[in-house]
């Protein structure tokens, strides 16, 4: 198509083009021939390039490809939930490396029975988070909420429930420096409670066991706060067919501050001490009911029988008995109650030689010692589950 354009007037870069029904359009002087002036005429013709349209068209058509094929056929996935161990008091969950596709990854949230319990730090690189201070033998549910520049995602709901106090299959001990019998005999133990044993401090370890605070994983215990027990403890546990405190089992604590409760091996303990307890409580009614002295005659007289006087003669009191013992007085009374008190209390506590640990008569399931079973009365102590 050729039109014909009469020039207007040229600038330096526009030029203005009158048609010949007198209308205006502005064109850029660039493209006229350079001796053009106000005045001149200019044909111009117009003509669809249909070969470079269909080029242009298959590389818009190429990059919508490339975009979809991208970013367009994955999207991130939902995280995936796994228990790896439970106890008393503490959970620990793992998941699987989370997989964003093309998106730009927000938030990684842990929710506990519908509420969110916390952030997952640096959630490229964190495989496992510890829950701890939970109560005993109780059910909850947690699940894990990806949030995304492609939109959220959650995970399936996890239910989860702690260990009772009985329940020894959650502990999981690391140990340290041992003589190799004494690692022996660690393992034939942790198999025979149905607890675990590795080589190295994890998240989940419960115990680190040893007999000298010395090494790479006992400093490693150290920094993570988990209890380092002596291999005393963990018999304590199969002794006793529940978790015990380990306050008593510390590398520097005194071996009188282990009680024994009444678990399985407990019997020999029971068997001594049912007599004192007996003879306790012997005592004890003994305080309660006063004894009944016997009656002291006033007068000699008063025992001699009138039918055996004759013709006025007076028969002589027949002597007391030689094997009945003479009546305490009133006030020899409570001297002896004191005596067969005090040696009653010394025949229930000779087990315990310095006397300091007469309280110990309580049973470990007792609730005003140690309340859920984990605290030991008076010392805060017992089994303690840390953040790692």
């Amino acid at each position: 198509m050729l039109i014909s354009l009469t020039v207007g007037k040229v600038d330096a870069g526009v030029a203005v083009l009158l048609t010949q029904d007198k209308r205006l359009i502005e064109f850029p002087s660039i493209l006229l021939p350079p001796n053009i002036s106000s005045g001149s005429i200019v044909d111009i013709t117009v003509a669809r390039n249909l070969s470079s349209e269909a080029r242009s068209q298959a590389a818009f058509t190429s990059l919508q490809d490339d975009i979809f094929t991208t970013f367009g056929q994955r999207s991130p996935s939902p995280p995936v939930l796994r228990c790896r161990n439970a106890t008393q008091t503490s959970v620990v969950l793992e998941w699987d490396p989370i997989d964003l596709a093309t998106a730009e990854l927000r938030t990684l949230s842990l929710y506990r029975n519908g509420s969110k319990a916390g952030s997952i730090p640096r959630p490229h690189d964190t495989r496992s988070t510890k829950i701890s201070g939970l109560a005993v033998d109780t059910e909850y549910t947690f699940h894990l909420v990806l949030r995304t520049s492609a939109g959220t995602y959650s995970s399936e709901k996890l239910t989860v429930k702690t260990h009772k106090m009985t329940d020894l299959s959650g502990i999981t001990v690391t140990p340290g420096v041992l003589p190799a019998q004494l690692r022996e005999s660690l393992g034939r133990a942790v198999d025979r409670i149905g607890a675990k044993m590795t080589d190295a401090v994890r998240i989940d370890t419960t115990h680190f066991v040893c007999t000298e605070g010395r090494g790479e994983q006992w400093e490693k215990a150290v920094e993570m706060n988990i209890p380092v027990v002596r291999p005393e403890w963990l018999e304590g546990c199969e002794r006793e067919g529940r978790i015990v405190g380990v306050r008593g089992y510390y590398l520097n604590a005194d071996p009188r501050l282990r009680q024994v409760g009444q678990g399985v091996g407990a019997a020999p303990q029971q068997h001594q001490q049912r007599p004192a307890a007996q003879a306790s409580d012997a005592a004890n009614s003994r305080q309660a009911s006063p004894r009944k002295l016997p009656k002291r005659s006033h007068s000699r007289q008063s025992s001699v029988d009138p039918r055996d006087h004759h013709d006025g003669a007076e028969t002589p009191p027949s002597p007391p008995p030689k094997d009945e013992p003479e009546p305490k007085t009133l006030g020899d009374e409570p001297k002896a109650r004191r005596e067969d008190v005090d040696r009653l209390e010394q025949h229930a506590n000779g087990g315990f030689g310095d006397g300091d640990e007469k309280k110990t008569d309580r049973s470990e399931d007792s609730p005003e010692r140690d309340g859920q079973g984990l605290k030991p009365s008076g010392d805060g102590e017992g089994f303690t589950e840390v953040e790692i």
